[in-house]
């Protein structure tokens, strides 16, 4: 695998050895030993989640606070998003930048986002299936939302395609009024 931080360095690309040929391809998506290894990191996941959006579905942005906020490990494994990474530690250098990568089954790229940020994602493609690995369980009153529109941060979301959003996500609160992490 190759590892490779992003602008707001604790956020990792990961891009897996993929061996193709007439059959079609395989790879490892995740192997404890080398993930620890290539990135040096000691977590440990505790919960998967997928999640299949149509086109325009915009999920985010979404974090938990403290004592039980996550890092995840995430891919898509059918169509094509783009994610969207935002900096919520209030004492980070890169505090309230963001990180935009698209991530597709095709280039089976793989972000690393560790504790201390807000995620989302908007479906490119006609369906999207997003999967990911979390370092702590879901817990419903630690989870905020920011919203994905937010004037402060000013996320380029592409304008070619009609955003739908959940009730919960279109009810995300501002940045400047969001809680931060330390």
């Amino acid at each position: 695998m190759k590892v490779t931080p992003l602008s707001i360095p604790d956020v990792l690309l990961i891009e897996p050895h993929v061996f193709e040929d007439t059959r079609g391809f395989f790879f490892e998506s995740f192997r404890e030993d080398v993930f620890r290894k290539e990135t040096s990191l000691n977590v440990s996941f505790v919960q998967d989640n997928h999640s299949k959006s149509f086109q325009g579905v915009l999920r985010g942005l979404h974090y938990q606070l403290p004592p039980h906020a996550q890092g995840k490990l995430l891919r898509v494994i059918q169509g094509e998003v783009l994610d969207i990474v935002v900096d919520i530690r209030k004492s980070s250098p890169t505090f309230g930048q963001y990180i935009a990568e698209i991530l597709s089954s095709d280039n089976k790229k793989q972000l690393y986002i560790p504790e201390g940020f807000a995620h989302g994602f908007l479906t490119l493609s006609d369906t999207s299936e997003f999967f990911y690995k979390t370092t702590d369980f879901y817990h419903p009153h630690y989870e905020r939302c920011i919203l994905w529109n937010d004037k402060t941060l000013n996320i380029n979301w592409p304008n070619l395609i009609e955003i739908k959003v959940s009730v919960k996500d279109s009810l995300g609160l501002s940045f400047n009024s969001t809680e931060f992490l330390p």
